[in-house]
């Protein structure tokens, strides 16, 4: 898998994305995590962060101003003043943020809801959000209670009813009440997407249906998660899109490729980042140095270290900023 280590400490300097740049090898999961440090002990948080689809419509983005972050809304105006050392996207009306080195919940009128507290945080998913004290993990409510204690060294967001949990050695999915309904058996696993999760099992890669059975046995080297109703795999040097029968229906041709979202996945051709549409034309060409998931109308790009959101059009909305 890739971590996202951040800085060796339990907060980031910048909010965790799912962008990459071209070329980077993916010979495990594209799957992002949090690798973060913590009384020396390393936890990986199956994280579905800022870049990966809402449950919810956002009504507001992250955005870095000298060297803090706020939020700007949808039509690229401020909507919350800088002033965290981190922030993560919205979701069901709340939004991750950094504060002196812990993370808390603020609203969409900037009010802290939940305390900076915790050591990692992830933005809500199907009511429940994943967040670490110490070594372990959990999940909280929206009033900043634990609905399922921390006990887990791995774990997922919440999606579709279900979330992957590390037990022992490999990953299972747990339901909201903290019980373990698929059992653990994967070498990995990520939080499901589209109906299917996907996994890996020895080091080929596949995808589970939600009572375990594999709807797509493990043969890939590296994959992504299904959106729209198609997946991003790795077939020889290149990365192309399979349906949910596990046929390859975009061919591999890309250094690069994420997941759909509103209709539109980003994908790379030397070296270079754009979106294209469910027939693998580019809808926006490649022209970006990073890019990000699609949602809701708006999608974070990068030019060098800068980053911006530009529209489906490929607008930009908010202008890459130091």
């Amino acid at each position: 898998m890739n971590p996202i280590h951040m800085d060796e400490s339990t907060s980031s300097s910048a909010p965790e994305d799912s962008s990459q740049r071209a070329g980077t090898p993916r010979s495990l999961f594209r799957v992002r995590y949090i690798a973060a440090t913590i009384a020396g002990v390393t936890l990986l948080v199956a994280g579905v962060i800022l870049l990966h689809g809402f449950l919810s419509p956002p009504s507001l983005f992250p955005v870095r101003m000298n060297a803090q972050y706020g939020f700007i809304n949808r039509a690229g105006k401020l909507a919350i003043p800088a002033q965290f050392a981190s922030a993560k996207t919205f979701s069901e009306g709340l939004a991750p943020v950094s504060v002196n080195g812990k993370w808390g919940y603020v609203d969409s009128k900037g009010r802290l809801i939940v305390t900076p507290q915790f050591d990692v945080a992830d933005p809500f998913r199907d009511g429940l959000a994943l967040v670490g004290i110490g070594a372990q993990l959990g999940y909280i409510e929206r009033d900043g209670k634990f609905a399922i204690n921390p006990q887990f060294t791995g774990a997922g967001s919440f999606e579709e009813g279900l979330a992957p949990v590390l037990s022992g050695q490999n990953w299972g999915f747990i339901d909201h009440d903290g019980k373990m309904v698929i059992a653990p058996r994967f070498t990995e696993a990520d939080s499901f997407s589209d109906g299917l999760a996907l996994i890996r099992m020895g080091d080929r890669y596949g995808y589970v249906d939600k009572s375990g059975r594999l709807a797509i046995q493990p043969r890939f080297m590296a994959a992504g998660d299904f959106g729209d109703g198609l997946a991003d795999v790795l077939v020889g040097n290149n990365y192309g899109y399979i349906d949910k029968s596990g046929k390859l229906v975009i061919p591999a041709q890309f250094d690069f490729a994420g997941q759909f979202f509103d209709g539109l996945a980003r994908a790379a051709i030397q070296n270079r980042f754009g979106f294209i549409d469910r027939h693998g034309r580019f809808e926006i060409n490649p022209q970006f140095d990073r890019a990000g998931n699609f949602s809701h109308g708006l999608a974070p790009v990068w030019i060098a270290d800068h980053q911006g959101y530009i529209d489906r059009s490929g607008r930009f909305i908010w202008n890459p900023a130091a």
